[in-house]
């Protein structure tokens, strides 16, 4: 069972990056999935989760309205589409999927998942 994550890099504020985070050994429509993020001398926190049920989605109040997560089944991946960012959002993020949390435990939570992928790093800066 692995998580992979690519995408994040080095944007400007007020850009967009989109983040996947690709599943093997399991399906993502049979587990919670959530992107999460940990910056520098802070705690991991839950940026959006989407529930292996019914694909419905919880989001960090920091993110509303900027980040988008999505699941595409027929490849096995989920997206997390970060518009408008921050400096704050500055950080190393990560997927992780669990068979039992819901989605609101596993964002809330941040941590405890089943599985959990390595990351991948987001820098916004001018």
């Amino acid at each position: 069972v692995q998580l992979e994550e690519f995408g994040g890099g080095l944007v400007q504020p007020g850009g967009s990056l989109r983040l996947s985070c690709t599943a093997s050994g399991f399906t993502v429509d049979y587990e919670t999935i959530g992107w999460f993020r940990q910056a520098p001398g802070k705690k991991r926190e839950g940026v959006g989760c989407i529930s292996k049920s019914d694909g419905s989605t919880y989001y960090a109040d920091s993110v509303k309205g900027r980040f988008t997560i999505s699941r595409d089944t027929a490849i096995n991946t989920v997206y997390l589409q970060m518009n408008n960012l921050r400096p704050e959002d500055t950080g190393t993020y990560y997927c992780a999927a669990d068979r039992t949390f819901t989605v609101r435990t596993l964002c809330v939570m941040a941590d405890g998942a089943d599985y959990d992928g390595q990351g991948t790093q987001v820098i916004v800066s001018s």
